[in-house]
């Protein structure tokens, strides 16, 4: 009889997990869809966007560039500074003046592991199992999914996923922050549909604890031609 139930007990906790495991991919599915489907983000190579960037109470361009699978790129000015953020398929540099230095700098391995699935458009979630990631179903934040994605080289990402949209509102994530490790808390919002098909949000926040940088978009351009070179780190 005690093997009896115990042989229950384990398909029980076998099937819950199994369940878990669906509804996972179940949401993701969805969020893929939400944001184009499959065909559509198979057909990107290249987003370029134009922001507006609002910190402190002053408004600056910003800049960001991503060609498909090799590399990202965030370039903001502020007080008449430039500032770059870079990923590609093979490691990660930034120049930040505010740190002292104007030159590029290569990002510590933990900074660079965090950001680097932003080179594709979807992020760490789409087709996440080749991307090396591992995703986790944690419950539920109100009226959104928490997904925990782990990615290859170790650090950890959670996602809060509208459960009627099944579009990202939020992003929670570890960061650097000036030689601080911080948590970084992005949110989204005012989805809307490109004239290629895909869908973006047009407004987005990121606090690195207490520092907010505000963005809206102003132009979007998808499969703009984009120069390679300017994910190049400069030497």
């Amino acid at each position: 009889m005690k093997r009896v139930k115990f042989l229950f007990l384990s398909a029980s906790l076998l099937f819950i997990v199994t369940a878990q495991a669906q509804t996972v991919d179940e949401i993701i599915n969805k969020y893929v869809e939400a944001i184009g489907g499959k065909e559509k983000i198979s057909q990107v190579k290249s987003i370029y966007i134009e922001n507006s960037l609002e910190a402190m109470g002053n408004t600056s361009p910003s800049i960001e560039s991503l060609l498909q699978g090799k590399g990202y790129r965030n370039e903001s000015e502020f007080n008449g500074m430039k500032i770059v953020n870079c990923y590609t398929d093979k490691g990660g540099w930034a120049i930040n003046p505010f740190t002292g230095s104007a030159d590029a700098q290569a990002i510590p391995d933990e900074v660079y592991n965090s950001g680097k699935d932003l080179i594709y458009f979807g992020g760490s979630m789409v087709d996440y199992a080749t991307k090396g990631n591992k995703v986790e179903l944690t419950g539920k934040e109100g009226t959104n999914y928490k997904i925990k994605v782990t990615k290859s080289g170790g650090t950890e990402t959670s996602y809060l996923i509208d459960a009627s949209t099944y579009l990202i509102t939020k992003s929670l994530a570890k960061g650097d922050f000036g030689g601080q490790s911080i948590e970084i808390t992005t949110t989204f919002s005012d989805y809307k549909k490109t004239d290629f098909g895909i869908v973006l949000p047009y407004t987005h926040s990121t606090d690195f604890g207490g520092f907010v940088l505000n963005y809206k978009v102003t132009k979007v351009e998808v499969n703009k031609d984009l120069d390679p070179k300017i994910f190049e780190m400069p030497k």
